[in-house]
């Protein structure tokens, strides 16, 4: 299986002889012009933290901000319309009201490559052009998903890029994609890898000590690779995680961040 990722001049080539041109950033983001706050946490070795969004709206986007403890925000357009404008006006509110401490990174979930390539670079694109620090592929089947997940990223993706800005979030969540673990973390460039609890309940018919053994397996692959493992977690069970060696956790309480911060040493 090809895991070859090809560049010069700032343009990716992967996998079929697709061609991605590296994408722009947009204006005015403060991690436009220096490394994002979870590209510091990642190389330091620390335990990142982020909270899911809410409702996509501006409202929703100004009580984020006055959220201190997270590190960053997990954005999802999955499914549904893919609404830039909406994100940008949640990001805005969130700029806004963040005040002197500027706003949160935004984590953004795009639909799985597996829906086309092309249309993944696209996404890509426009959610880097909206600002966004980091790009969240789901269904990672393959080691040729990550490395289209990779190339369509462009230069300035950490750790690929030692001064990138931008983090690759890939998540593993069928029984396919646990089958190619190795190989799918394993692909250079690759800056997180997920282990995704609800959908793999699912992949695995709510078999509980199948689906343990499925994140085991990403885990240990994650620490083979030395790469940055994550899984959503809650109050009761974030100590867990971590002292298990997740390192990038995402919450929907935000009491949870208190306790995983705590218990990080952060």
């Amino acid at each position: 299986m090809e895991l070859g990722v090809v560049r010069c001049a700032g343009v990716a080539l992967f996998c079929g002889g697709l061609i991605s041109s590296a994408p722009a950033i947009g204006n005015g983001q403060t991690h436009a012009s220096s490394p994002s706050s979870m590209v510091r946490l990642l190389a330091e070795g620390q335990a990142v933290f982020g909270i899911f969004s809410g409702p996509h709206t501006p409202e929703q986007g100004a009580v984020m901000a006055r959220n201190a403890e997270t590190d960053f925000v997990f954005y999802s357009l999955e499914s549904g319309p893919f609404d830039i404008p909406a994100m940008q006006a949640y990001m805005e509110a969130m700029a806004r009201a963040s005040g002197e401490r500027g706003p949160h990174p935004v984590a953004l979930r795009i639909p799985p490559i597996r829906d086309g390539a092309e249309e993944a670079g696209e996404h890509v694109r426009q959610g880097l052009a909206a600002g966004v620090s980091s790009i969240v592929f789901p269904h990672v089947e393959s080691a040729r998903d990550a490395a289209v997940a990779v190339g369509v990223m462009g230069p300035s993706l950490w750790p690929g890029s030692p001064t990138g800005r931008l983090v690759a979030m890939l998540i593993i969540e069928d029984t396919v994609g646990i089958a190619w673990t190795r190989e799918i973390v394993a692909t250079p460039g690759v800056s997180v890898v997920f282990a995704g609890p609800g959908d793999l309940r699912r992949a695995y018919k709510g078999d509980m000590p199948a689906v343990e053994r499925a994140i085991q397996t990403v885990l240990a692959a994650c620490k083979e690779f030395g790469v940055p493992c994550g899984i959503t977690a809650g109050v009761d069970d974030i100590a867990a995680r971590l002292s298990q060696g997740f390192r990038v956790i995402i919450v929907t309480q935000p009491e949870a961040l208190v306790v995983g911060r705590r218990a990080a040493g952060r």
